[in-house]
């Protein structure tokens, strides 16, 4: 059985499109969302697919629970 190409969502997660092409090395954007370590999986699995190297993590914005992904190359 194959893997399918993006993660399945959960059902009550939007569908996310990521800026990787648009991005420059040290650029960011967050990602408001209740499932952060699912979301950091889907940052993991999607950039690695754009061959684009970022770092994620864990953090609040305006008291918003979210992921922050930087690009590193």
């Amino acid at each position: 059985k194959m893997k399918p190409l993006t993660p399945e969502l959960p059902p009550d997660e939007p569908e996310w499109v990521f800026p990787y092409d648009a991005m420059r090395v040290g650029d960011s954007f967050f990602i408001p969302t209740m499932r952060p370590a699912y979301m950091m999986y889907v940052v993991d699995v999607t950039s690695k697919r754009a061959g684009v190297k970022v770092k994620a993590f864990k953090t609040t914005k305006d008291k918003v629970l979210g992921v922050r992904v930087w690009r590193m190359n």
